[in-house]
């Protein structure tokens, strides 16, 4: 682009937003004159004016009204992903559902894992890598357990190749499990491990009840990731998991910590703090429409994401949530249970400054939006 075009593009800078005179730039043939120029610009402004909200517009019963009206239509099917049947994703309306009401557990957790060079491109590398992540118990390691309840002995034979595939030894192993199975004595040899009863014998139930919690045991791998799943995306190679946990993969020396991300919101917030997970919402929210083939202009949802991360805490579009924070007493009754409301607001003794929409509509006065904002002052002769 020649540098009187850059300059022409500057001179608007004050009117129209950085993103914009991004995009222009980008878009713009080398070859145009200066009078085209011109008026490509003014039309770029015009239509950027129009774009902008009207003074006392209703924003919140727009955006309320363009999410809803595109979700009672959408298809409630949720796919597979690329035909994996491990990796189903909660999506349409449900997920949407799931994170407006800002949900502490959601259905099908899942993690996005970007790795740095030379992980994302060898894929020996990124095997190796996904199954060091993935969380191993000892009941997958196990091929097969025998019980001898006369002489209190459990003998546990060893899958010997799962074995070598995550570098582990039976000794290992015995270690971890000592740790665990408290009045019992374990022996290790090439491919099975023997845990006898130390003492006298009460119950029968214990080695039993040892066999079952040692099934359970985590022996290598990170806490949560249930399944992994190496993925090529463009030019490089992720793994796709199953389950998350953000904080302790984001520590990982072979992890792309910018771009790695979780859709689990919560997870999030804690993780990075509110203002990422505000973005996440929005991605989130927008991934979902997307997919159902839907367009919803992004600021609709950037502000139902500004209101529940509003207070510095994530708070779901819900009676517990953000209907809770309403200042008026009337607007919290008419979402749910209402004789609640107005009972507690009786013994606070509340006032209601009637200064938003439900509370006007009613007591049957105008509301103070769009037209109903300007007050008219007469001069009276």
């Amino acid at each position: 682009m020649k540098a009187d075009h850059e300059k022409t593009v500057e001179e608007y800078a004050d009117r129209l937003s950085p993103s914009v005179l991004q995009e222009v730039k980008d878009q713009l043939p080398a070859s145009i004159s200066k009078s085209d120029l011109t008026k490509v610009m003014e039309t770029v402004v015009t239509a950027h004016e129009n774009a902008k909200v009207n003074p006392g517009e209703c924003v919140g019963l727009v955006s309320a009204q363009s999410i809803g009206e595109p979700g009672t239509q959408m298809t409630l099917n949720t796919f597979h992903f690329a035909g994996v049947s491990e990796m189903n994703v909660t999506t349409g309306l449900p997920r949407i559902i799931e994170i407006f009401d800002a949900r502490k557990d959601i259905k099908t957790p899942m993690m996005e894992i970007f790795l740095k060079e030379p992980y994302n491109n060898d894929i020996d590398k990124l095997k190796k890598f996904a199954a060091k992540i993935k969380e191993t118990t000892f009941g997958e390691l196990a091929s097969e357990y025998s019980l001898n309840i006369f002489d209190q002995v459990l003998k546990v034979t060893l899958n010997k190749t799962l074995l070598a595939d995550y570098d582990l030894s039976t000794k290992e192993l015995a270690k971890v499990i000592k740790a665990k199975a408290k009045g019992f004595s374990v022996e290790s040899s090439d491919d099975d491990l023997t845990l006898a009863k130390t003492g006298k014998t009460q119950e029968l139930k214990d080695l039993y009840n040892l066999k079952e919690k040692i099934k359970e045991l985590k022996i290598t791998g990170t806490k949560g990731i249930k399944q992994v799943l190496p993925v090529k995306r463009g030019e490089e190679y992720i793994v796709l998991t199953s389950g998350t946990n953000l904080k302790d993969i984001l520590a990982l020396p072979e992890v792309d910590e910018v771009r790695t991300t979780t859709n689990d919101i919560y997870e999030i917030y804690e993780t990075l703090g509110v203002e990422a997970a505000r973005e996440a919402i929005i991605r989130e929210v927008f991934k979902v429409i997307e997919a159902q083939g839907l367009n919803i202009d992004v600021r609709h949802i950037m502000l139902v994401a500004d209101i529940m991360c509003a207070t510095g805490v994530v708070k779901g579009v819900t009676r517990y949530g953000v209907v809770k924070e309403k200042a008026s007493v009337l607007a919290r009754a008419s979402f749910e249970t209402p004789i609640k409301h107005l009972i507690n607001a009786a013994l606070e003794g509340e006032v209601d400054y009637l200064t938003s929409v439900v509370e006007n509509v009613m007591i049957n006065q105008p509301v103070p939006v769009g037209t109903g904002l300007p007050g008219l002052v007469t001069k009276m002769k």
